[in-house]
């Protein structure tokens, strides 16, 4: 360790569950377990509530840590960044990490709460039934942790920092692009917008203009819609189940999340929106390319994705083709539907659920649009991950003193500017 480090107990390098008054009976910003992502540095309320007096209190700029398996394992932890005029509560399986003045920058206790030694430690000091463990708040007074000088803490974490809001900038530009292809999708294949067009006597010219379509396009849909067993549908159209129109794909070995590793060639993913969770080194189950990506199914979640690179799953995670039709249509087909949350979370609901069928000419020109947008949503995610990557090798390494500031910074330089080219 550098010499002018220190060593410190944990709560006295920081502060655990600091005080914040809220007046009980009054509404507050809330944010659940749920609403905590793994991969994303910030955790966002999406909710108000009124404060019962239970419950973890925090403001912005706190690390919530995951007390409760498996969310501690899965990575957890995670910076408040609601509304800066309130304070806000939250889920009692939440322990709160601030800063203390003039020992820690709140921003490095954040990362210095990720480093596996911190992460580890707790984890190691779960106690409880299995499945329902926790860590008690009291067994991070036994932790000793390094804490270099305030200057260095706020270096170290600008490094940091500065690659969390390159993958938080991709992850805006993915969500955007995403949300674009959908709009499409809802707009072509949900609400019917250019046959309704057409049955409201709209003019080619304005259509086009307006729907952002071209009159090639709209030669594609009908010129009216007809009555069928989901209601009104573009004249020419199918009804189907699901199932008649995907086919499952088989998988080799199911993954248990403990058995996965940070280190392989495979990657490993799971049943919620974290994605990968892990690797191994025997051989894809699935082979997943840009061109012929995957859609995977989870059962209980409900949760859907589009694959692009080959993997394996945990179990419960169910990789699906397309049958006669593409696979990115049918994954919009489905996930994207507003009945989706009607699914039970398993594969018979799912798969008898039934959709309206357009043409193949239709679905195909709506495969080589959605395609473009989803190379970019995974050039995005491609930078992510080596930024991540380089993120996760670079956090121990400095909260430890293994590499000082000015290597680190040539790194980082390095990376960012290749992921941008």
């Amino acid at each position: 360790m550098p010499e002018n480090w220190k060593q410190m107990i944990y709560t006295e390098a920081v502060i655990v569950n600091p005080s914040v008054h809220l007046k009980k009976g009054e509404l507050y910003p809330f944010l659940d377990m749920a609403s905590v992502e793994p991969s994303s540095r910030c955790a966002w309320t999406a909710e108000w509530r009124s404060f019962t007096g239970g419950g973890a209190r925090f403001a912005v700029g706190d690390t919530l840590l995951a007390r409760i398996t498996p969310c501690l394992e899965n990575g957890k932890i995670a910076r408040y960044c609601g509304q800066s005029a309130h304070e806000a509560h939250g889920s009692t399986e939440f322990i709160v990490i601030r800063g203390r003045e003039n020992i820690t920058d709140s921003t490095y206790a954040y990362y210095l709460t990720k480093w596996e030694g911190v992460k580890g430690y707790a984890i190691s000091q779960m106690t409880g039934t299995s499945g329902r463990q926790r860590v008690p708040t009291e067994s991070l007074s036994n932790l000793i942790v390094p804490v270099p000088p305030l200057p260095e803490q706020r270096r170290i974490a600008s490094i940091l920092g500065n690659l969390d809001d390159q993958i938080e900038n991709n992850r805006k530009m993915a969500k955007t692009l995403e949300a674009m292809a959908q709009a499409i999708f809802k707009s072509w294949f949900v609400d019917f917008d250019p046959v309704r067009a057409k049955m409201a006597g709209e003019s080619r010219e304005s259509i086009c203009k307006r729907l952002k379509i071209t009159p090639e396009i709209l030669d594609l849909f009908p010129d009216r819609l007809v009555d069928s067993e989901l209601g009104e549908i573009p004249e020419g159209w199918k009804v189907k189940r699901i199932g008649d129109v995907i086919t499952r794909l088989p998988v080799g070995s199911r993954y248990e999340q403990k058995t996965v590793t940070s280190k392989g060639l495979v990657p490993v993913l799971d049943q919620g929106k974290s994605g990968v969770i892990g690797y191994h080194n025997n051989g894809p189950d699935v082979m997943a390319t840009i061109d012929t990506p995957v859609a995977i199914f989870a059962n209980h979640t409900c949760f859907m994705k589009l694959i692009n690179f080959p993997f394996s799953v945990i179990q419960n995670v169910l990789p699906f083709i397309g049958k006669g039709i593409a696979t990115i249509w049918i994954f919009y087909a489905s996930a994207g539907k507003q009945t989706f949350i009607e699914y039970k979370g398993h594969w018979p609901d799912f798969v008898i659920h039934k959709i309206p069928i357009p043409t193949l000419n239709l679905v195909k020109e709506y495969e080589r649009i959605a395609h473009c947008h989803l190379r970019l949503i995974w050039q995005c995610e491609s930078k992510s991950r080596i930024l991540a990557q380089l993120r996760d090798t670079l956090l121990p390494k400095l909260i430890s003193g293994e590499i000082r500031i000015p290597d680190a910074q040539v790194l980082v330089d390095t990376t960012i500017n290749i992921s941008r080219s």
